[in-house]
């Protein structure tokens, strides 16, 4: 019977592996083609693996937890139907198998060969040096490439502390610890002595003494993600933060005097963020040095005005959907876009796409009561805007016959700009923009 070859697939540009969180089919179980297999998770987002056929599992090539690279192979599904004929020089006359993998084996000698499945990854099989020299962590082909260009010896690279599952060095791991040695302040894990292969296996755990009255909570995997990629944006990039104030009544008005009309129109709830992305787009388009990213020594400009928005999870934990070309859209296109995307974040149901892709990004720190906040940048980009909550205070307002002092609707607006490529004047100019924008909203247009 036919086997198919389901493969680790490519879940984005960045994105060189996976850990396999759940095996939702196990050996001897029937599948329909698009029914869920397994549950995978990336450093972006969770996702389900459907079967490309209908038939049934005939092997699992990894557990769950392992962390497996894409392209490998991970189960194969045996389909009804009958063998592919061969001939007598060893090539098929005609493959009936809906092909998954990337990439065939390729026979070899006169006869093709049958492809044995390969086993997953343990610290054993890893290509590093001998027990005696301490190791039992799994080094992945990328991480040991990145040491390698960078020299890292193998001691050094068993110092590192790791957060990938049982102490793994993930590539964001090398890459910040190759930042960190670059500034002088490399941190790594206390040396072990190793009398013993078998005093080995437990170098990565770490004893807490702990007094009082007090818990100890792991944390969980995606709170590690964030964790990580918040230490790696510090790291990385020379923290500045601007603010200002401004007055957004007309906005507010506008708004109240448009809920309902909207709803009927739209059939979409119009909430404050797609109005804030509205002015953002605009100032980007006068201020296109803010929408860029730095690679080495070179500033990327960016075209594409793709906006992330932070987006706080039931869980506690934060996501950044993003919402491409932006400036293509109407203020009903955005609010829709804002709507499907936090809709789908708060269920679980982002794709990878989804979450790819943005050159800047809003978050609204107002949604929780705070004024003003000092967001991290999200990575690559160089900016990230933060907006407070909107309050009414008393403010002084210019008028032909003179100051006055009114009731006004004022929020603030803190902008935190990578300070290599956006200096003072730019990221100053850039905020005061869009303060300008959303204070110049015409709250009598129509929807």
């Amino acid at each position: 019977m036919p086997k198919v070859e389901l493969v680790m697939p490519k879940m984005g540009e960045s994105i060189m592996e996976a850990t396999i969180l759940k095996w939702v089919k196990q050996v001897g179980d029937t599948v329909e083609e698009d029914e869920t297999i397994l549950e995978i998770a990336t450093d972006k987002v969770d996702s389900e693996i459907p079967s490309p056929v209908d038939g049934v599992i005939k092997e699992i090539l990894f557990k769950e937890e392992d962390v497996v690279e894409v392209g490998k192979l991970i189960a194969i599904i045996q389909t009804e139907g009958e063998e592919p004929a061969h001939s007598d020089n060893g090539q098929n006359d005609q493959s009936v198998e809906k092909e998954v993998k990337t990439e065939k084996p390729k026979p070899s000698g006169t006869q093709a060969k049958e492809v044995k499945p390969m086993a997953a990854p343990t610290p054993q099989s890893s290509p590093m040096p001998s027990s005696s020299q301490g190791t039992t962590r799994f080094y992945s082909p990328l991480v040991k490439s990145i040491a390698k260009k960078e020299n890292i010896g193998m001691a050094e690279l068993e110092s590192i502390n790791g957060s990938g599952a049982k102490g793994r060095v993930t590539k964001k791991d090398i890459i910040a610890y190759i930042a960190q040695r670059q500034n002088g302040s490399t941190q790594t894990k206390a040396p072990v002595i190793v009398s013993s292969p078998v005093q080995a296996t437990k170098t990565n755990t770490t004893n807490f003494k702990t007094d009082g009255n007090v818990e100890i909570v792991e944390m969980g995997r995606m709170r590690k993600l964030i964790a990580d990629h918040m230490v790696m944006s510090k790291q990385t990039s020379p923290h500045v933060t601007s603010f200002v104030e401004a007055d957004v009544t007309n906005i507010v008005r506008w708004r109240e005097k448009n809920k309902k009309p909207f709803i009927e129109k739209y059939g979409e709830k119009i909430t404050y963020t797609p109005l804030f992305m509205d002015a953002v787009i605009k100032a980007l388009k006068d201020f296109p040095m803010v929408n860029v990213s730095v690679k080495d020594n070179q500033i990327i400009v960016k075209k594409d005005l793709n906006i992330g928005m932070a987006t706080a999870l039931p869980s506690g934990n934060l996501i950044v959907p993003v919402i491409k070309n932006a400036d293509y859209l109407n203020l009903a296109g955005l609010t829709k876009s804002v709507n499907d995307l936090a809709r789908r974040a708060r269920e679980n149901k982002l794709k990878p796409e989804d979450i790819q892709g943005g050159t800047f990004t809003v978050t609204n720190v107002g949604t929780f009561g705070n004024v003003m906040g000092t967001p991290i940048i999200n990575q690559p980009q160089v900016a990230i805007l933060a907006v407070g909550a909107i309050r009414k205070k008393p403010a002084v307002l210019e008028t032909k016959d003179g100051d006055v002092i009114a009731i006004r609707q004022l929020m603030f607006l803190s902008l935190s700009y990578d300070h290599r490529v956006v200096d003072g004047f730019l990221g100053g100019s850039f905020l005061r923009k869009v303060a300008d924008y959303l204070e110049g909203f015409d709250n009598n247009q129509q929807i």
